[in-house]
């Protein structure tokens, strides 16, 4: 018999164990906790058959706790985003300021001023808390504010070209993520869409050549996802607006990834902003307040006052609008650009902004808790989350090779997965069998504890490789 089974603990060993006792006091189910128990000593036993060793005491009952946690608690966890994507889809995308997630904290607690005019005393709009800010910061004459972008354009497109035409590059038919496809949102609002120009090559007249008097609008939309490279051309939104205003045809800018500073000011690609937009006579501005303006998840509009009043008039407005909790946390983010501390206080652009020097500091920090298992090197770090496609910023990682062959690939794969598992998980990515942790996606707040996470984490698998 393999002498790895032989140090299985037995069921009861383990709900006797500290921890699990707690879970039973506390109000957990005994008979639920021993049920989990059973089920992770049958894990253990598939994972010895296929080779690997019996995991220790403490790991097996961390591992049923976490899994009691999930079952009873919220399986939603705050997660440490080591990837070195700082707007990760799948982690969430742009984590709030603490002076953000203080205004949700107060207006979930109790009732609030969202549609009552205290002044007056009548009913009133939870528009009228953002727009003054919006139109502050991108000069837009007015602003309104949905649950997310696609439902901005959604309503933008439904109040303005149902059973209309709506002209619209070929090369910007995308998709947005998760199998959504801009074509697919603009019929579902019932405008026609036209596309014209080539994957690769539109030019201003291909959007005159196809004006009809069914057409009600040209759209532009940003491909905030990927980027065509060779032999290209692009019709500018100025561009655009001129043919807009020859035919008397307003213009929509679908931004996606809504920028509000200025991308090369930090060493990435040029980014489309949503003021240059307003500027140039753009109708209507569409972008996600998740992403490159670092909030909570919402689709921000802001143009011409005639457009928006059709947007809030319109039935579908109703249901895609934002909720009370968000839009107070939409509020202090965009605060933080009135005041110009964004760049400081919001920590998508704390992360942008952080220097190679800092970020070289933190990871030698980090890596004091490896127990020499890790090594710092240089890398890349993405801003994702649809935005800025190709464009990276210089980083330090840290590095677990492990060793060569079989056993280093081990290694690395039990480092991502327990890390994956911790009480606080850790995520980071893996490059050629190569584990990777990178400080530019995480706050420096959280330097203390990944060191320690490490240190403990590191120590085990050593006894383990």
């Amino acid at each position: 018999m393999n002498i790895e089974f032989r140090k299985l603990p037995s069921v009861e060993e383990i709900l006797s164990d500290e921890r699990i006792e707690r879970l039973i006091v506390v109000g957990y189910p005994r008979p639920m906790v021993a049920n989990l128990v059973r089920k992770e000593l049958e894990s253990i036993r598939r994972q010895i058959t296929n080779g690997e060793k019996c995991p220790e005491l403490p790991d097996i009952v961390t591992a049923v706790v976490i899994h009691a946690e999930d079952v009873v608690g919220c399986s939603l966890r705050p997660v440490i985003n080591a990837t070195g994507v700082i707007l990760h889809t799948n982690l969430g995308r742009a984590p709030l300021s603490d002076e953000a997630m203080a205004a949700m904290h107060a207006v979930s607690m109790g009732y609030s001023n969202l549609e009552f005019d205290l002044p007056t005393g009548a009913r009133g709009s939870r528009q009228t808390h953002i727009e003054s800010l919006l139109c502050e910061i991108t000069g837009a004459e007015a602003a309104m504010v949905v649950n997310n972008n696609a439902a901005a354009v959604l309503l933008g497109l439904s109040a303005t070209a149902k059973r209309k035409e709506i002209i619209v590059s070929r090369g910007q038919s995308v998709e947005i993520g998760d199998s959504f496809r801009i074509p697919d949102v603009m019929r579902q609002s019932g405008a026609k869409l036209i596309e014209v120009g080539t994957t690769n090559c539109t030019y201003a007249a291909d959007y005159e050549n196809a004006i009809t008097p069914s057409t009600v609008g040209l759209l532009r939309v940003h491909s905030s996802n990927f980027k065509v490279v060779g032999f290209t051309h692009e019709v500018s939104i100025e561009e655009m607006v001129a043919v807009g205003k020859k035919h008397n045809l307003p213009v929509f800018d679908d931004q996606g990834s809504g920028c509000l500073l200025d991308t090369k000011l930090y060493g990435l690609s040029e980014e489309p902003m949503v003021q240059k937009s307003i500027d140039a006579g753009v109708s209507l501005v569409f972008f996600s307040g998740d992403k490159l303006v670092g909030g909570p998840q919402a689709g921000i509009i802001v143009g011409k006052k005639e457009y928006i009043a059709r947007l809030r008039k319109h039935p579908l407005a109703r249901a895609v609008r934002i909720d009370k909790i968000r839009l107070a946390a939409l509020i202090i983010t965009l605060l933080h650009y009135v005041k110009g501390e964004a760049a400081y206080r919001i920590p998508v652009w704390r992360m942008i902004s952080a220097t190679l020097p800092d970020i070289d500091h933190r990871a030698q920090v980090w890596n004091t808790g490896t127990n020499g298992l890790g090594e710092i090197i240089d890398g890349r770090s993405m801003v994702g989350g649809g935005s800025l496609p190709g464009g990276t910023l210089p980083t330090r990682l840290v590095a677990f090779k492990g060793e060569t062959g079989k056993k280093g690939a081990a290694f690395v794969l039990k480092l991502q997965q327990t890390l994956r598992n911790y009480q606080v998980p850790i995520v980071g990515r893996i490059e050629n069998d190569v584990f990777l942790l990178d400080p530019r996606s995480v706050l420096p707040e959280d330097d203390e504890n990944i060191k320690n996470i490490l240190y403990e984490v590191t120590g085990k698998l050593l006894n383990l490789f």
